[in-house]
């Protein structure tokens, strides 16, 4: 038996959990050591990891146990059955060893490229993408909305928009001015706003939306799942998945996704190529790019 057979079986074991940062953290140390975790402690393995005990505990909960006691009879009973199934998993002794599992780090890559064929395979219908293109270029302004996780997808996407749409406004910090700003947009004229919202959701982003509702914004928003808690009856939801496998999510499909909704944004805003040209020529002016 190979420890990468119980690493492969620990992360299987972790697999469609939402699990917080500690928590992964834990998961991490476990595969690393696959061999000695079910005989670890929770005191030990949270030495290990790093961690609070009571933090060992919740984990194992998280997981669908009663308690970390629990969760090592469970791995200890998996370790045992890989040990008994034999190099060529049949309890034999024969057969070609097992291929070298992959590691933490390129299970992550794995996963987050599973994300991206998802997304590709969603985009085989492109017309939710296209309505929410229409939605987004016909409002003036655009108040596009992320926050914490989040924000780097909406600056992501506000960095590129405003060369080719007349009004963006970046929404990605809280507070009491949010409310403002969202107000102000709604009274400039907007109809639309988009919004990045990935886990953990913020609470502020839910009110946040509520208030650009109640002031008629339709609601375009890039997510990570179509169950989003910030989601209501009436809002357009662009669904990519994250990444779990590190200690913080990955989140290259949703920012592709961003890519693409401003694909679709460009094609229905006239005049987007010939701001995009009039962009090109300042710059080269103005010396701004090295190449």
């Amino acid at each position: 038996m190979q420890m990468s057979e119980a690493s492969a079986q620990l992360l299987k074991l972790f697999e469609g959990h939402r699990l917080t940062p500690t928590q992964r953290r834990i998961a991490q140390c476990m595969v690393r050591r696959a061999g000695e975790a079910p005989f670890l402690s929770s005191v030990e393995l949270a030495d290990l990891a790093g961690v609070s005990q009571p933090s060992v505990t919740r984990f194992a909960v998280a997981l669908g146990f009663d308690g970390y006691p629990a969760l090592r009879k469970q791995l200890r009973e998996n370790l045992r059955q890989l040990r008994e199934a034999g190099p060529d998993g049949t309890g034999g002794e024969g057969g070609e060893p097992a291929a070298e599992a992959p590691n933490a780090y390129q299970q992550a890559i794995h996963a987050e490229i599973d994300n991206l064929r998802q997304l590709a395979a969603s985009l085989a219908d492109p017309a939710p993408v296209e309505q929410a293109g229409r939605l987004l270029a016909a409002s003036r302004p655009l108040p596009v909305l992320g926050l914490r996780a989040a924000a780097a997808q909406a600056r992501g996407f506000a960095f590129f928009a405003v060369k080719v749409h007349p009004d963006i406004r970046l929404l990605d910090e809280g507070g009491t001015m949010l409310a403002d700003r969202i107000e102000a947009a709604a009274a400039a004229g907007a109809s639309a706003l988009l919004c990045f919202a990935l886990p953990r959701h913020p609470r502020e982003v839910g009110e946040a939306l509520g208030l650009a509702r109640a002031a008629g914004l339709r609601i375009v928003t890039v997510t990570d799942s179509a169950f989003t808690p910030v989601a209501a009856p009436g809002d357009l939801l662009l669904p990519a998945a994250v990444g779990t496998g590190l200690s913080f999510d990955t989140a290259c499909a949703p920012m592709v996704l961003g890519r693409v909704l401003l694909e679709a944004m460009c094609d229905g805003l006239p005049g987007a190529q010939a701001r995009l040209e009039e962009f090109d020529t300042r710059a080269a002016a103005r010396g701004l790019f090295l190449d």
